[in-house]
Protein backbone atom coordinates (compact mmCIF):
# COMPACT_ATOMS: atom_id res chain seq x y z
CA UNK A 1 0.00 0.00 0.00
CA UNK A 2 1.34 3.46 -0.92
CA UNK A 3 2.61 5.39 2.08
CA UNK A 4 0.73 8.57 2.91
CA UNK A 5 3.08 11.54 3.35
CA UNK A 6 2.06 14.71 5.17
CA UNK A 7 2.48 18.45 4.63
CA UNK A 8 1.12 21.58 6.23
CA UNK A 9 0.38 23.72 3.16
CA UNK A 10 0.46 22.70 -0.50
CA UNK A 11 0.17 25.02 -3.48
CA UNK A 12 -0.68 23.31 -6.76
CA UNK A 13 0.89 25.13 -9.71
CA UNK A 14 4.11 27.13 -10.04
CA UNK A 15 2.99 29.94 -12.30
CA UNK A 16 3.25 33.55 -11.19
CA UNK A 17 0.10 33.36 -9.05
CA UNK A 18 1.06 30.02 -7.49
CA UNK A 19 4.57 31.23 -6.65
CA UNK A 20 3.30 34.55 -5.30
CA UNK A 21 0.76 32.71 -3.14
CA UNK A 22 3.30 30.19 -1.88
CA UNK A 23 5.71 33.02 -1.02
CA UNK A 24 3.04 34.90 0.93
CA UNK A 25 2.06 31.77 2.84
CA UNK A 26 5.70 30.97 3.67
CA UNK A 27 6.26 34.55 4.84
CA UNK A 28 3.21 34.12 7.09
CA UNK A 29 5.00 31.25 8.85
CA UNK A 30 3.60 28.22 7.06
CA UNK A 31 5.61 25.21 5.88
CA UNK A 32 4.86 25.38 2.13
CA UNK A 33 5.29 22.81 -0.62
CA UNK A 34 4.62 23.76 -4.28
CA UNK A 35 3.71 20.95 -6.69
CA UNK A 36 4.27 21.70 -10.38
CA UNK A 37 3.33 19.27 -13.15
CA UNK A 38 5.87 20.62 -15.65
CA UNK A 39 9.64 20.39 -15.97
CA UNK A 40 10.09 24.05 -14.95
CA UNK A 41 8.17 26.73 -13.13
CA UNK A 42 6.07 29.23 -15.07
CA UNK A 43 5.77 27.32 -18.34
CA UNK A 44 2.00 27.72 -18.64
CA UNK A 45 -0.02 30.90 -19.14
CA UNK A 46 2.48 32.85 -17.00
CA UNK A 47 5.00 32.65 -19.86
CA UNK A 48 2.47 33.30 -22.63
CA UNK A 49 1.18 36.83 -22.07
CA UNK A 50 1.98 40.45 -22.87
CA UNK A 51 4.12 40.99 -19.73
CA UNK A 52 2.15 44.17 -19.10
CA UNK A 53 1.69 45.71 -15.66
CA UNK A 54 -1.90 46.89 -16.06
CA UNK A 55 -3.21 50.14 -14.64
CA UNK A 56 -6.74 48.93 -13.81
CA UNK A 57 -8.73 50.67 -16.54
CA UNK A 58 -11.35 48.28 -17.80
CA UNK A 59 -12.86 46.34 -14.92
CA UNK A 60 -16.19 47.11 -13.22
CA UNK A 61 -15.90 49.13 -10.04
CA UNK A 62 -15.90 46.91 -6.97
CA UNK A 63 -14.91 43.74 -8.86
CA UNK A 64 -12.02 41.55 -7.74
CA UNK A 65 -10.24 42.28 -11.01
CA UNK A 66 -10.47 46.02 -10.42
CA UNK A 67 -9.40 45.99 -6.78
CA UNK A 68 -6.68 43.37 -7.08
CA UNK A 69 -5.28 44.90 -10.26
CA UNK A 70 -4.84 48.31 -8.65
CA UNK A 71 -3.52 46.93 -5.36
CA UNK A 72 -1.36 44.37 -7.16
CA UNK A 73 0.10 46.95 -9.52
CA UNK A 74 1.31 49.09 -6.64
CA UNK A 75 2.75 46.07 -4.84
CA UNK A 76 4.36 44.75 -8.02
CA UNK A 77 6.25 47.97 -8.77
CA UNK A 78 7.55 48.04 -5.19
CA UNK A 79 8.55 44.37 -5.35
CA UNK A 80 10.36 44.82 -8.66
CA UNK A 81 12.23 47.83 -7.30
CA UNK A 82 13.28 45.98 -4.15
CA UNK A 83 14.25 42.73 -5.91
CA UNK A 84 15.81 44.36 -9.00
CA UNK A 85 13.38 42.64 -11.36
CA UNK A 86 13.50 44.14 -14.84
CA UNK A 87 10.54 46.44 -15.45
CA UNK A 88 9.65 49.84 -16.87
CA UNK A 89 6.78 52.20 -16.09
CA UNK A 90 6.49 53.21 -19.75
CA UNK A 91 2.81 54.20 -19.84
CA UNK A 92 0.22 53.40 -22.45
CA UNK A 93 -2.20 55.08 -24.84
CA UNK A 94 -5.73 53.87 -25.52
CA UNK A 95 -6.74 55.34 -28.87
CA UNK A 96 -10.02 56.12 -30.62
CA UNK A 97 -9.44 56.26 -34.36
CA UNK A 98 -12.57 58.26 -35.25
CA UNK A 99 -15.43 60.23 -33.71
CA UNK A 100 -17.64 57.15 -33.62
CA UNK A 101 -15.33 55.56 -31.03
CA UNK A 102 -15.35 58.53 -28.66
CA UNK A 103 -18.27 57.23 -26.52
CA UNK A 104 -16.38 53.97 -25.98
CA UNK A 105 -13.26 55.90 -25.01
CA UNK A 106 -15.33 57.92 -22.53
CA UNK A 107 -16.61 54.67 -20.99
CA UNK A 108 -13.04 53.50 -20.45
CA UNK A 109 -12.22 56.80 -18.76
CA UNK A 110 -15.24 56.53 -16.45
CA UNK A 111 -14.42 52.91 -15.62
CA UNK A 112 -10.83 53.79 -14.76
CA UNK A 113 -11.92 56.75 -12.62
CA UNK A 114 -14.27 54.47 -10.68
CA UNK A 115 -11.29 52.26 -9.90
CA UNK A 116 -9.21 55.20 -8.69
CA UNK A 117 -7.13 55.35 -11.87
CA UNK A 118 -7.36 58.84 -13.39
CA UNK A 119 -6.48 59.06 -17.10
CA UNK A 120 -5.59 62.08 -19.18
CA UNK A 121 -7.84 62.75 -22.19
CA UNK A 122 -5.67 64.01 -25.07
CA UNK A 123 -6.60 65.13 -28.58
CA UNK A 124 -5.72 67.65 -31.27
CA UNK A 125 -2.24 69.13 -31.53
CA UNK A 126 -1.13 67.69 -28.18
CA UNK A 127 -1.99 64.16 -29.31
CA UNK A 128 -0.36 64.71 -32.69
CA UNK A 129 2.90 65.69 -30.98
CA UNK A 130 2.75 62.76 -28.57
CA UNK A 131 1.85 60.14 -31.20
CA UNK A 132 2.88 61.55 -34.58
CA UNK A 133 2.74 58.15 -36.28
CA UNK A 134 -0.68 57.18 -34.92
CA UNK A 135 -4.01 57.97 -36.53
CA UNK A 136 -6.33 58.86 -33.65
CA UNK A 137 -9.21 61.26 -32.99
CA UNK A 138 -8.52 61.17 -29.23
CA UNK A 139 -6.65 59.02 -26.73
CA UNK A 140 -6.35 58.28 -23.03
CA UNK A 141 -2.93 58.35 -21.37
CA UNK A 142 -2.28 55.82 -18.59
CA UNK A 143 1.01 56.73 -16.87
CA UNK A 144 0.91 53.80 -14.42
CA UNK A 145 0.93 51.04 -17.06
CA UNK A 146 4.25 49.29 -17.53
CA UNK A 147 6.08 46.14 -18.60
CA UNK A 148 7.91 43.48 -16.60
CA UNK A 149 10.26 40.55 -17.13
CA UNK A 150 7.82 37.80 -16.15
CA UNK A 151 10.53 35.12 -15.86
CA UNK A 152 12.63 37.38 -13.65
CA UNK A 153 9.56 38.10 -11.54
CA UNK A 154 8.85 34.40 -11.00
CA UNK A 155 12.52 33.72 -10.23
CA UNK A 156 12.44 36.43 -7.55
CA UNK A 157 9.22 35.01 -6.07
CA UNK A 158 10.75 31.53 -5.99
CA UNK A 159 13.88 32.92 -4.31
CA UNK A 160 11.78 34.46 -1.55
CA UNK A 161 9.76 31.27 -1.16
CA UNK A 162 12.89 29.21 -0.65
CA UNK A 163 14.40 31.85 1.65
CA UNK A 164 11.40 31.42 3.94
CA UNK A 165 11.70 27.64 3.93
CA UNK A 166 9.31 26.74 1.10
CA UNK A 167 10.07 24.09 -1.50
CA UNK A 168 9.21 23.60 -5.19
CA UNK A 169 8.81 20.07 -6.55
CA UNK A 170 8.77 19.72 -10.34
CA UNK A 171 7.25 16.92 -12.44
CA UNK A 172 4.69 16.32 -9.69
CA UNK A 173 1.22 16.47 -11.28
CA UNK A 174 -1.76 16.19 -8.95
CA UNK A 175 -4.01 13.52 -10.49
CA UNK A 176 -6.83 13.61 -7.99
CA UNK A 177 -7.83 14.87 -4.57
CA UNK A 178 -10.24 14.19 -1.73
CA UNK A 179 -11.28 16.51 1.10
CA UNK A 180 -12.80 15.47 4.40
CA UNK A 181 -12.81 16.64 7.99
CA UNK A 182 -9.21 15.53 8.43
CA UNK A 183 -7.71 17.60 5.64
CA UNK A 184 -7.01 17.06 1.97
CA UNK A 185 -5.54 13.94 0.37
CA UNK A 186 -3.72 14.46 -2.93
CA UNK A 187 -2.80 11.78 -5.47
CA UNK A 188 0.54 12.90 -6.87
CA UNK A 189 2.02 11.36 -10.03
CA UNK A 190 5.24 11.99 -11.89
CA UNK A 191 8.77 10.93 -10.98
CA UNK A 192 7.94 9.99 -7.40
CA UNK A 193 4.24 9.07 -7.14
CA UNK A 194 2.77 9.37 -3.68
CA UNK A 195 -0.28 10.19 -1.63
CA UNK A 196 0.05 13.46 0.26
CA UNK A 197 -2.20 14.64 3.07
CA UNK A 198 -2.17 18.38 3.71
CA UNK A 199 -3.90 20.64 6.20
CA UNK A 200 -4.19 23.43 3.59
CA UNK A 201 -4.28 23.26 -0.21
CA UNK A 202 -4.43 26.03 -2.79
CA UNK A 203 -5.40 25.05 -6.32
CA UNK A 204 -3.48 27.57 -8.45
CA UNK A 205 -3.15 25.31 -11.47
CA UNK A 206 -4.15 27.96 -14.05
CA UNK A 207 -5.73 26.33 -17.08
CA UNK A 208 -5.77 23.05 -15.17
CA UNK A 209 -7.59 24.36 -12.10
CA UNK A 210 -11.19 23.56 -13.20
CA UNK A 211 -10.17 20.11 -14.47
CA UNK A 212 -8.63 19.28 -11.11
CA UNK A 213 -11.71 20.59 -9.30
CA UNK A 214 -13.90 18.36 -11.48
CA UNK A 215 -12.31 15.20 -9.98
CA UNK A 216 -11.96 16.59 -6.43
CA UNK A 217 -13.94 14.28 -4.15
CA UNK A 218 -15.93 16.06 -1.48
CA UNK A 219 -16.14 19.32 -3.44
CA UNK A 220 -19.71 20.50 -4.08
CA UNK A 221 -20.88 20.93 -7.70
CA UNK A 222 -21.03 24.71 -7.32
CA UNK A 223 -17.24 24.73 -6.99
CA UNK A 224 -16.65 22.79 -10.21
CA UNK A 225 -16.93 25.54 -12.84
CA UNK A 226 -16.88 24.98 -16.55
CA UNK A 227 -14.01 26.62 -18.43
CA UNK A 228 -13.81 28.08 -21.94
CA UNK A 229 -10.53 28.62 -23.79
CA UNK A 230 -9.78 31.84 -25.67
CA UNK A 231 -6.50 31.65 -27.55
CA UNK A 232 -4.57 34.80 -28.45
CA UNK A 233 -1.56 34.85 -30.77
CA UNK A 234 1.29 37.35 -30.95
CA UNK A 235 3.46 38.61 -33.79
CA UNK A 236 6.77 40.38 -33.29
CA UNK A 237 7.70 43.36 -35.45
CA UNK A 238 11.13 43.00 -37.01
CA UNK A 239 13.41 46.03 -37.00
CA UNK A 240 12.92 49.63 -35.98
CA UNK A 241 9.65 51.29 -35.01
CA UNK A 242 8.72 54.73 -33.63
CA UNK A 243 7.22 53.73 -30.26
CA UNK A 244 8.47 54.05 -26.69
CA UNK A 245 5.08 53.49 -25.01
CA UNK A 246 2.34 50.89 -25.34
CA UNK A 247 -0.56 51.60 -27.71
CA UNK A 248 -3.95 49.91 -27.37
CA UNK A 249 -7.10 50.15 -29.46
CA UNK A 250 -10.43 50.05 -27.65
CA UNK A 251 -11.33 46.72 -26.00
CA UNK A 252 -13.13 44.04 -27.98
CA UNK A 253 -15.28 41.09 -26.94
CA UNK A 254 -13.09 38.60 -25.06
CA UNK A 255 -9.97 40.77 -24.91
CA UNK A 256 -8.34 44.18 -25.11
CA UNK A 257 -7.84 44.25 -28.88
CA UNK A 258 -4.67 43.68 -30.91
CA UNK A 259 -2.31 46.11 -29.23
CA UNK A 260 1.32 47.14 -29.34
CA UNK A 261 3.51 46.08 -26.45
CA UNK A 262 7.25 46.37 -25.96
CA UNK A 263 9.77 44.13 -24.27
CA UNK A 264 12.49 45.56 -22.07
CA UNK A 265 14.88 45.65 -25.05
CA UNK A 266 12.37 47.81 -26.95
CA UNK A 267 11.27 45.22 -29.51
CA UNK A 268 7.63 45.63 -30.54
CA UNK A 269 5.07 42.87 -30.65
CA UNK A 270 1.39 42.87 -31.49
CA UNK A 271 -1.39 40.81 -29.99
CA UNK A 272 -3.22 39.02 -28.73
CA UNK A 273 -6.28 38.43 -30.87
CA UNK A 274 -9.18 36.25 -29.69
CA UNK A 275 -10.10 32.80 -31.02
CA UNK A 276 -12.37 30.49 -29.04
CA UNK A 277 -11.01 26.94 -29.12
CA UNK A 278 -12.12 23.57 -27.78
CA UNK A 279 -8.77 22.09 -26.73
CA UNK A 280 -5.42 23.49 -25.64
CA UNK A 281 -3.53 24.49 -28.78
CA UNK A 282 -0.68 27.01 -29.06
CA UNK A 283 -0.33 27.02 -32.84
CA UNK A 284 0.45 30.37 -34.47
CA UNK A 285 -0.70 30.42 -38.10
CA UNK A 286 1.63 32.73 -40.09
CA UNK A 287 -1.34 33.59 -42.32
CA UNK A 288 -2.89 35.50 -39.38
CA UNK A 289 -0.36 38.25 -40.08
CA UNK A 290 -2.72 39.67 -42.72
CA UNK A 291 -5.53 40.15 -40.21
CA UNK A 292 -3.08 41.63 -37.70
CA UNK A 293 -1.79 44.11 -40.26
CA UNK A 294 -5.32 45.20 -41.18
CA UNK A 295 -6.24 45.70 -37.53
CA UNK A 296 -3.10 47.63 -36.57
CA UNK A 297 -3.09 49.80 -39.70
CA UNK A 298 -6.37 51.34 -38.56
CA UNK A 299 -4.35 53.29 -36.00
CA UNK A 300 -0.77 52.91 -37.32
CA UNK A 301 -0.95 53.30 -41.10
CA UNK A 302 2.84 53.06 -41.37
CA UNK A 303 3.03 49.41 -40.29
CA UNK A 304 4.92 47.22 -42.82
CA UNK A 305 3.09 43.86 -42.96
CA UNK A 306 6.22 42.10 -44.28
CA UNK A 307 7.94 42.72 -40.93
CA UNK A 308 5.35 40.82 -38.85
CA UNK A 309 6.79 37.48 -37.69
CA UNK A 310 4.91 34.72 -35.79
CA UNK A 311 5.87 34.73 -32.11
CA UNK A 312 3.80 32.68 -29.65
CA UNK A 313 0.26 32.03 -28.41
CA UNK A 314 -1.40 32.17 -25.02
CA UNK A 315 -4.75 30.95 -23.73
CA UNK A 316 -7.10 32.88 -21.46
CA UNK A 317 -8.89 30.63 -18.92
CA UNK A 318 -12.43 31.97 -19.27
CA UNK A 319 -15.32 31.14 -16.94
CA UNK A 320 -17.90 31.94 -19.62
CA UNK A 321 -18.06 31.64 -23.38
CA UNK A 322 -18.44 34.08 -26.29
CA UNK A 323 -20.87 36.94 -25.78
CA UNK A 324 -21.15 36.40 -22.04
CA UNK A 325 -19.68 39.75 -20.97
CA UNK A 326 -17.52 40.42 -17.94
CA UNK A 327 -16.54 37.54 -15.64
CA UNK A 328 -14.59 38.17 -12.47
CA UNK A 329 -11.83 36.17 -10.81
CA UNK A 330 -13.14 33.38 -8.59
CA UNK A 331 -11.47 32.76 -5.25
CA UNK A 332 -13.41 29.84 -3.79
CA UNK A 333 -12.57 29.39 -0.12
CA UNK A 334 -14.31 27.69 2.81
CA UNK A 335 -17.19 30.20 2.76
CA UNK A 336 -18.01 29.05 -0.80
CA UNK A 337 -17.53 25.27 -0.58
CA UNK A 338 -17.54 24.56 3.18
CA UNK A 339 -14.16 22.80 3.30
CA UNK A 340 -11.66 24.30 5.79
CA UNK A 341 -8.14 24.93 4.53
CA UNK A 342 -8.98 24.76 0.81
CA UNK A 343 -8.87 27.55 -1.80
CA UNK A 344 -9.49 27.19 -5.53
CA UNK A 345 -8.45 29.95 -7.93
CA UNK A 346 -10.54 29.96 -11.12
CA UNK A 347 -10.56 32.23 -14.17
CA UNK A 348 -7.25 33.91 -13.35
CA UNK A 349 -6.71 35.53 -16.72
CA UNK A 350 -5.54 39.11 -17.32
CA UNK A 351 -4.82 41.03 -15.10
CA UNK A 352 -3.61 37.98 -13.17
CA UNK A 353 0.10 38.75 -13.49
CA UNK A 354 -0.41 42.35 -12.35
CA UNK A 355 -2.68 41.20 -9.52
CA UNK A 356 -0.50 38.26 -8.42
CA UNK A 357 0.81 39.74 -5.16
CA UNK A 358 -2.64 41.03 -4.21
CA UNK A 359 -4.20 37.67 -5.08
CA UNK A 360 -1.62 36.03 -2.82
CA UNK A 361 -2.56 38.28 0.10
CA UNK A 362 -6.23 37.52 -0.50
CA UNK A 363 -5.56 33.77 -0.32
CA UNK A 364 -3.71 34.20 2.98
CA UNK A 365 -6.63 36.21 4.36
CA UNK A 366 -9.10 33.62 3.06
CA UNK A 367 -7.33 30.83 4.91
CA UNK A 368 -7.13 32.96 8.07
Amino acid sequence: MTEVLSAQTVVIGAGVVGLATARALAMAGRDVLVLEAGDRFGEGISSRNSEVIHGGLYYPEGSLKARLCVDGRRALYQFCDEKHVGHRRCGKWVVATDAGQLPSLERVQRSAAGNGVPLDWVEGAVLARALPDVQARAALWSPETGIVDSHGLMLALLGDLERYGGQLVLRAPVRGAESDGGGHLLEVGGDMPCRLRAREVINAAGLGAPALASVWQGLPPSSRPRQWLARGVYFTYQGRHPFTTLVYPLPEEGGLGVHLTLDLAGQARFGPDVAWIETEDYTVDPARADAFATSVQRWWPGLDPARLLPAYAGIRPKLAGPGSGFMDFRIDGPSEHGLPGLVHLFGIESPGLTASLALARTVVDTLG
